[in-house]
């Protein structure tokens, strides 16, 4: 019974610190503060800021990414997963070849993790362009609209001009037409009265 019972704390701990069990185990919302503080993170955190971690590799997808760094005064690995500057997850060995299999885990996690990301990155710049194109296309369209209502708007008075001209014309034709006859019938009547007015006086010699 003994046996049984260390055999299955074994091989809880297995499953719990093995990460990529851990790996697919979700975030807790509010992660115990002595928990935290007790971590893998905090440990990388802090050795990262007092400047004792070398970077050996890093992957970056979106916002998400992998790195594999080193401690050279413990002759530790530290494998960590992260999104932006917050890590996420870390794997530390001392086994280099054990490392580098789980950055190369982080790093494919990174990337499938920012595939929603990037999808949605590409989209909103599509979207933006098809915006300027619309707003390009839309004014192009507005200043053509208003050069066609432009030139409709002096069809129409030229058009009106055209029916005035040649109103005026036939009115002046008619005119015209009155006034040469008018001139006609007094030159009859300025050779008439002429005549009449010539009539007592002699012949002119021949």
């Amino acid at each position: 019974m003994k046996r049984r019972l260390i055999a299955q704390i074994v091989l809880i701990a297995a499953s719990l610190t093995s990460p990529f069990a851990r790996a697919a185990d979700p975030l807790p919302d509010k992660p115990d503060p002595a928990a935290v503080k007790n971590s893998d993170v905090a440990e990388l955190e802090d050795l990262t800021a007092a400047g004792k971690i070398t970077e050996l590799r890093k992957t970056l997808n979106g916002s998400y990414g992998a790195s594999l760094s080193y401690y050279p005064e413990q002759m530790v690995y530290y494998t960590a997963l992260f999104q932006q500057s917050n890590i996420w997850r870390v794997f530390k060995t001392p086994n280099d070849a054990r490392a580098e299999t789980v950055y190369s885990d982080f790093a494919k996690t990174s990337a499938t993790l920012a595939d929603a990301e990037i999808r949605r990155i590409k989209l909103e710049a599509e979207k933006v362009y098809a915006d300027r194109q619309i707003a390009v296309q839309q004014e192009r369209a507005n200043r053509l609209q208003a050069d066609l209502e432009i030139a409709r708007t002096q069809q129409s008075q030229v058009t009106t001009y055209q029916i005035e001209q040649q109103n005026a014309i036939r009115e002046l034709r008619t005119e015209q037409a009155a006034a040469q006859a008018q001139l006609r019938a007094l030159q009859m009547r300025v050779q008439e009265l002429q005549k009449q007015s010539d009539i007592d006086l002699p012949a002119p010699a021949k």
